[in-house]
């Protein structure tokens, strides 16, 4: 069981899909933090947020009955990925974090240089 199925009973088909055999491929985090992009669910995944220590039915359960019936379609974020960045992190030996923050205060030229010096490297 996928959580897009497990998002789609929720908001929509209101159909029981989490039985006792597949409780375990309820993963609350992904289910909370896709009902956390719109305005009437948030507090309901918040509320679960709090109670992270109940099972995944129970879970599953409130949020079945205390969503409304809609459909609701939103991106799911994904890490950025871009060329300067990794030429970054390959130039300067840094990780993620210290790759984006360097990218935010070098200049278009700088980058352009990172990106020659790279290049001659390999």
């Amino acid at each position: 069981m996928n959580p897009f199925d497990i998002m789609n009973a929720i908001n929509d088909t209101k159909k029981e899909v989490i039985t006792a055999d597949n409780e375990k491929s309820y993963n609350a985090f992904i289910i909370n933090r896709g009902l956390s992009n719109f305005i009437d669910t948030v507090f309901l995944a918040n509320a679960m947020n709090e109670r992270h220590g109940l099972d995944n039915k129970l879970q599953y359960d409130f949020l079945m009955k205390a969503v409304r019936r809609r459909k609701r379609f939103s991106k799911w974020a994904k890490p950025l990925n871009s060329k300067d960045l990794d030429a970054i992190k390959i130039y300067f030996k840094y990780s993620d974090e210290k790759a984006k923050e360097a990218l935010k205060v070098l200049s278009k030229d700088q980058i352009a240089e990172i990106h020659k010096k790279i290049n001659t490297l390999i």
